[in-house]
């Protein structure tokens, strides 16, 4: 049975990734970094396989999610 998928943080995000906070914004507006997702009224986090994801493949993560760069 494959273990659950975590939910991370934005300091853990950031930390992974080596993106600034504005950086990975706007990658997330552009549709080429994994959106959050509410956990909390207040809070959000990230799916750590999609950041794992984006982390051994940046580049390509839009085209391989189905995503446009104009979207």
């Amino acid at each position: 049975m494959p273990e659950p998928d975590r939910i991370i943080r934005l300091k853990t995000v950031l930390a992974r990734t080596g993106l600034s906070r504005s950086t990975m914004y706007r990658k997330i507006a552009e549709g080429t970094f994994p959106a959050q997702i509410k956990i909390t009224v207040n809070g959000a986090g990230w799916r750590e396989s999609e950041i794992n994801r984006w982390v051994a493949d940046p580049v390509s993560w839009h085209t391989r999610m189905g995503r446009k760069s104009s979207d």
